[in-house]
């Protein structure tokens, strides 16, 4: 097992075929602790000195880059139809402090059930696409 404590470059230069996949849960790219195995069977501890992005290159060994990608999951996203609705719907989401991510016209919300919810009561449109998550990171309050 390789020890990796840091990301070597936010993401390779080399050709599809000499690059090595180790996929993995959004989740994990939050832990500092974690093991996990690459699709050539290597195996990989972590101990990490600052979070991972999806991409990134962790490990180099006979030409080939190791590098971590995160799985799509599935998520809620609710088109906006203009401001107002779009300022509705942050103002509930953000009650249920769930993980979101925001796009033009739409909004990403974590694949819940406080979640399903709050769509069926509201009666807003909704897809559930699956799709690699970007939240944005939580801030404390100040």
């Amino acid at each position: 097992m390789r020890l990796i404590e840091k990301m070597l470059a936010s993401r390779s230069e080399k050709a599809a075929g000499d690059r090595v996949e180790l996929a993995v849960e959004r989740r994990l790219f939050l832990k500092r602790r974690w093991r996990g195995v690459a699709e050539d069977g290597s195996e990989f501890g972590f101990d990490l000195e600052s979070r991972l992005i999806d991409g990134c290159v962790i490990y180099q060994n006979g030409g080939k880059d190791y590098i971590v990608r995160q799985l799509p999951e599935p998520v809620y996203e609710v088109p906006f139809t203009d401001t107002a609705h779009a300022a509705l719907v942050g103002w509930k989401v953000g009650n249920l402090h769930l993980p979101a991510q925001v796009m033009m016209g739409a909004l990403r919300v974590l694949h819940d059930e406080a979640m399903a919810h709050l769509l069926a009561r509201e009666g807003w449109d909704f897809s559930e696409p699956v799709v690699i998550f970007t939240p944005m990171k939580a801030i404390a309050h100040s």
